[in-house]
């Protein structure tokens, strides 16, 4: 069984930088600024704190936070919580590349076993992520377009810009970018769509050695995976709280409150 994550955390926040509503506390809006959303101040905790938990609890004993090569203030704040239920490293992205080089700054962290990975700016469901846990092959986690909509504080446009996949018996045949109108409608409500959770085995790291830039110069995870010659797709019913811009942060706040933290 899977116990350890790799938390993308090194993102440079260009959308949460932006000007936006919601009314930020001034510790709030100087996160926003620095583009840090992984340590944005969610009630008395920071978001990596609740994402970390919620890891621990679907059964992650070690995390491993790929982050800028000036990650003091990671280092701080993860010394301050002073963890008891995981094991949290740090690996070095040294230039923002793309996900799929931040996975590939992983590799010596994480050496030759399996792992999933996730977003630093996403609140992942605790049972979608304890089902990849199971997993023995690369997996995708689907979330039915419907139920993602319902569960999290993503809007149905924002929602309708993601991913779809698309499977055949559990296997992955095709993930489309930026659907048109026209692909969304066919592909029906409940579509599956990525919200860039996998379960990854260690050939993950070959193939991101292998995959060219993308058209916007990035290395993009969704490339390595479709160079992968056997990927599972796990349908997942489920929401993920995300904060990608000020604007989310006080629907993230609010759906938060009371949520208890054990590190």
């Amino acid at each position: 069984m899977i116990d350890t994550a790799v938390v993308l955390a090194r993102g440079l926040g260009s959308r949460m930088r932006k000007e936006g509503a919601g009314d930020l506390t001034p510790e709030q809006a100087a996160a926003a600024a620095s583009g840090h959303k992984a340590l944005m101040p969610i009630g008395p905790h920071r978001l990596i704190d609740y994402s970390l938990s919620a890891l621990a609890d679907a059964g992650i004993r070690r995390a491993v936070l790929v982050v800028a090569p000036e990650h003091e203030e990671f280092a701080r704040h993860v010394e301050q919580l002073a963890p008891l239920r995981l094991e949290i490293g740090f690996a070095v992205q040294a230039e923002p590349q793309g996900t799929a080089d931040a996975v590939a700054s992983a590799r010596d962290a994480v050496g030759e076993r399996p792992f999933v990975m996730v977003n630093g700016d996403n609140l992942y469901p605790r049972d979608g992520i304890a089902a990849l846990l199971e997993q023995e092959r690369t997996t995708l986690l689907g979330f039915e377009r419907t139920a993602l909509v319902e569960h999290s504080n993503i809007a149905a446009d924002r929602v309708a810009a993601f991913a779809i996949v698309e499977h055949e018996d559990g296997a992955l045949r095709r993930i489309l970018e930026k659907p048109t109108a026209e692909q969304l409608a066919a592909a029906g409500p409940d579509a599956l769509v990525s919200m860039n959770a996998f379960a990854f085995q260690p050939e993950i790291f070959e193939a991101c050695a292998r995959i060219e830039p993308s058209e916007r110069g990035e290395l993009e995870i969704v490339d390595a995976v479709r160079a992968l010659p056997d990927v599972r797709v796990l349908p997942f019913a489920g929401g993920v709280l995300d904060l990608s811009r000020r604007d989310d942060i006080d629907e993230v706040e609010r759906r938060l409150a009371g949520v208890e933290v054990a590190l």
